[in-house]
């Protein structure tokens, strides 16, 4: 094989892994450019997930605020996630890189989510329980990607908010 043989094999290969590093950052449902772009699209329900939750600890009301006032990708129609939302991004197989820990004192962790969606903790959903009469209880319930769990929590001083955070969705809703 001749050096203009050599070189056009290698500059062949070169252009080729540049393309499909490219495709796999610019496929909004390849978890390989979540970070770069900001967000993933979940390709079984469509819906769009921020790619990384608050990073601090809040309440669930701050929770709330912080996805009704997020804007990514030029979207505003950010929301907290729904328990089966949350529940169908769960993958036990999965491990994406992310940290745990309260806020300031937070290690390496990885979680098990799709994605490879950047998590400091546990997930509030936007779900509250309700009493007899239909009204919000003091709990609020959450999503656990470490063990793959929903769960409720009291809501509120003198209640701690401590690994608690914010992991918004658009789209479609159940």
């Amino acid at each position: 094989m001749n050096l203009c043989t050599q070189v056009v094999l290698i500059l062949l290969s070169t252009i080729t892994a540049t393309a499909v590093a490219q495709s796999s950052a610019d496929d909004p449902t390849s978890p390989q450019g979540t970070q770069a772009r900001g967000y993933w699209v979940d390709p079984a329900t469509k819906l769009m997930w921020a790619a990384k939750d608050n990073g601090k600890d809040v309440t669930w009301k701050q929770a709330m605020k912080y996805c009704q006032k997020l804007q990514i990708a030029g979207y505003s129609d950010w929301r907290l996630a729904t328990l089966p939302e949350l529940a169908q991004i769960y993958d036990p197989k999965l491990e994406a890189p992310g940290l745990a820990g309260y806020s300031g004192k937070q290690r390496a962790f990885t979680w098990h989510v799709k994605g490879n969606l950047f998590l400091t903790g546990d997930q509030w959903s936007r779900i509250r329980p309700t009493d007899d009469r239909g009204r919000p209880t003091g709990y609020a319930w959450h999503y656990d990607f470490n063990e793959g769990r929903e769960d409720k929590d009291p809501t509120g001083w003198p209640y701690s908010d401590a690994g608690m955070r914010a992991l918004c969705v658009r789209g479609s809703q159940d």
